[in-house]
């Protein structure tokens, strides 16, 4: 597996347990629709979280967050529609969220947790 994609799953795992402290319970994980993904599906109450984590290794192209443009938001968009017809027939309040996570070597961990982006 690519370093990339390794850090990815490491970053998505930090994710979810950083969700679960702050209460959400978590329903899948790397939800397929196609070839575009969820890759966190979480509930906070009543309210249904399709959640994107953005990990990087450092800041030199950017930070994490900004990685998520108007294309992947349309990819988002179109998977929580499929998994809201096919898995969620009721009607849920629903937000999209990104969870950002710096993993630098020698310095701490950066988490931020951005809520309804869009």
């Amino acid at each position: 597996m690519a370093s990339h994609h390794t850090l990815g799953k490491k970053g998505e795992t930090i994710a979810a347990e950083f969700l679960r402290s702050k209460g959400y319970h978590i329903l899948h994980a790397n939800w397929k629709y196609g070839r575009k993904e969820i890759d966190i599906i979480a509930r906070l109450g009543e309210t249904l979280v399709f959640v994107e984590v953005k990990t990087r290794s450092g800041q030199l192209f950017g930070m994490p967050e900004d990685a998520v443009n108007r294309v992947k938001e349309g990819h988002l968009r179109k998977a929580a529609e499929n998994y809201l017809e096919r898995l969620c027939p009721e009607t849920a309040e629903l937000r999209f969220d990104i969870v950002s996570i710096t993993l630098t070597t020698n310095k701490p961990m950066e988490i931020m947790h951005f809520e309804d982006v869009f």
